[in-house]
């Protein structure tokens, strides 16, 4: 199973990138993400709290064929940069495919991992929101797509065999980074997220497009280079590329690992958009809105906290890295909450919100204890979930009404009336009780609390009251109704309502199910990695969230398509001008216009102000963190 979810996509992928007949696109997609997710809920049910399991599967053909991609990766990369006139991105893929090259011709062609694949309780996690979610968004961007093809100019080449074929790669390298025990693996599906994403960003091809996927790369390829430091460390230091070999090696032996520890979580970092790299996945928002789901909730950017989370044992007791990443991730958690208040774009304010929220998991990675990790998994899986939900929502609201602007989805609780329910149970989900997101957050503030990290707790105090500011801002322009509007979500494709009632019905059986989640998936990976039991709230609160979300949900949809209400028209003080209008006669004898905007307070929490400052507590902290590691290196000075 392990070897079909990695290869079968790319397979797909392959088959994709040639067809060109709509119907055939259209039911291959659906078939394979139906199987694509079958397969990988089987997978979590058959090996339910399971250990750490290795499977002996040792192939020359697969080493040479992981730096055969590197290579091809590079030259890919060199080949848009040159084409682009990017410097800086020709630099960086030269430095990787030497460096490639160099170790695996030189350090690696002698070390043997003879157990190169394995799976655990959080692998199984992961593989659910990848073959589940993933394969979700697919399905969703074939009616996306056929609208956004729609809209492009009349004899323009139709491109979505490429963007179907590099949607199913992404699919393929996130299983081969959580399946992974040998680390040339981990790092070949590392780059390919990298090089698909960039491909993905710049789909376009406008001048906005193609910076902001250059944007990305060059960010990601620093990591890239970061991982290859740690793999030349790992090789000639400890002569081994088997994760679990250099986890135990870590556990054992902090000290020694504080370099090559390092430089993974800075990968890890720069994948998952923490400050100052966060830039490139809010500039990821120009891509169309399936990509964006993609990047946000079942690839790329969770590989990134995927990684840390593996090292957060390592981290509990190596305080160098431990420091870098509980600080990055704080200051990305406040800063970015912050500025999500300042933002009206609708998709601008879930890239915001899944950066701060990504800066809470890798702070809690950071701290390493199994209370912080138990939280932290759940906030992977309950965001992962929420947050695809909210983007195929956005995406398709804004076909419909023709913007992704907050303020203009006054009445979309009327003109879209199934798709705003949906849209404001994402956004409940991500921010209040009982939903499963605010009771991790929770935890995380326990396992704060309990390690004395009172910096955190205030970072958390206060990036969680800026969470609220923006999410209650955002559900009160949807539930407001003040007129009778046209119902323009008949013509929604129904391949777009399967996806989003599928991210629904997930989101509805995680926040009903989490203690369920936490018995059986959640807590046998703490125990296997820690030896005790990470979940710090009681299992009766659990249930009484439970309760309480299902209780919820029934209020929110019951009443849908079945109101009888007579509808009056809009009463504005008795001196209505044009009620269609909202427009009515003041005191003044004049014209007003009855509106209600929310506040955004650019002053106080704009880009200008806020981005600058967080970037340069980032960066400082990071310069510190490498040297500081450098210098624990036995015999390096």
């Amino acid at each position: 199973m392990l070897g079909f979810l990695i290869l079968f996509p790319l397979v797909v992928a392959g088959v994709l990138l040639v067809v060109r007949n709509n119907r055939a696109r259209n039911v291959i997609v659906g078939a394979s993400a139906l199987v694509i997710g079958l397969v990988s809920v089987w997978l979590v049910v058959a090996y339910l709290g399971a250990p750490w399991i290795t499977y002996e599967f040792y192939s020359p053909v697969a080493d040479y064929a992981c730096m055969a991609i590197s290579v091809l990766i590079a030259v890919v990369i060199l080949y848009f940069g040159i084409k682009y006139k990017n410097v800086w991105a020709c630099v960086l893929a030269g430095v990787q495919v030497v460096g490639s090259l160099v170790f695996e011709f030189g350090f690696a062609h002698d070390i043997l991992v003879a157990e190169g694949l394995y799976l655990d309780s959080l692998s199984l996690l992961m593989a659910f929101i990848i073959g589940v979610v993933g394969s979700g968004i697919c399905v969703y961007a074939l009616g996306y797509m056929e609208d956004f093809q729609a809209h492009e100019p009349e004899g323009a080449k139709d491109r979505r065999p490429m963007f179907f074929a590099l949607m199913f790669a992404f699919l393929s390298a996130m299983f081969l980074i959580v399946f992974s025990n040998n680390m040339m693996w981990v790092f070949t599906g590392w780059e390919i997220t990298t090089v698909c994403s960039f491909l993905l960003i710049g789909f376009t091809r406008t001048e906005e497009a193609i910076k902001n996927a250059f944007r990305q790369i060059i960010m990601n390829l620093l990591g890239g280079i970061a991982f290859l430091v740690a793999l030349f460390v790992m090789a000639i230091q400890f002569q081994t590329l088997s994760f679990l070999e250099f986890l135990q090696i870590g556990i054992q032996n902090p000290a020694m690992v504080a370099l090559p520890v390092t430089a993974l979580a800075f990968a890890g970092l720069t994948k998952a958009a923490q400050m100052p790299f966060h830039t490139w996945l809010l500039g990821a928002m120009v891509a169309p809105t399936p990509t964006s789901a993609l990047l946000h909730s079942s690839t790329m950017v969770k590989a990134g906290v995927f990684m840390l989370i593996k090292l957060a044992p390592i981290m509990m007791a190596c305080p160098v890295p431990a420091v870098m990443v509980i600080l990055v991730g704080g200051f990305t958690f406040l800063f970015c909450s912050c500025m999500a208040i300042s933002q009206s774009n609708a998709k601008r304010v879930l890239a915001y919100s899944t950066i701060a929220n990504l800066g809470l998991i890798v702070a809690c990675a950071g701290v390493g204890t199994p209370e912080a990790v138990w939280a932290a998994s759940f906030l992977v899986l309950f965001h992962a979930i929420a947050k695809s939900l909210l983007f195929l929502c956005v995406g398709t609201a804004e076909h419909h009404i023709g913007s992704r602007d907050i303020e203009d989805m006054d009445l979309l609780f009327e003109r879209m009336p199934r798709l705003a329910r949906f849209m404001m149970l994402g956004i409940m989900v991500m921010f209040i009780a009982p939903f499963g997101m605010l009771i991790a957050k929770w935890a995380t503030l326990v396992s704060f609390a309990e390690t004395g990290q009172v910096a955190l707790i205030i970072i958390l105090a206060f990036g969680s009251a800026a969470t609220f500011m923006f999410w209650a801002k955002w559900l009160g322009k949807l539930s407001g109704i003040a007129a009778q509007p046209e119902n323009v979500e008949v013509s929604v494709h129904k391949s777009e309502w399967v996806s989003i009632m599928v991210m629904a019905v997930l989101v509805i059986l995680c926040c009903v199910g989490l203690p369920v989640i936490s018995w059986a998936v959640i807590d046998p990976y703490v125990y296997s990695v820690f030896g005790t039991i990470g979940q710090d709230i009681s299992t009766t609160n659990l249930w009484i969230g439970s309760i309480l979300s299902a209780l919820v949900v029934v209020v929110l949809f019951a009443g849908l398509g079945r109101s009888k209400a007579k509808k009056a028209d809009i009463y504005l003080a008795g001196v209505s001008r044009d009620n269609e209008a909202r427009t009515f006669r003041n005191s003044l004898s004049g014209e007003s216009t009855a509106t209600a905007r929310n506040w955004y307070m650019e002053d106080y929490f704009g880009e200008k102000r806020l981005s600058p400052v967080g970037t340069a507590l980032c960066t400082v902290v990071i310069i510190v963190a490498f040297a500081a590691s450098a210098v624990a290196v036995p015999g390096l000075f």
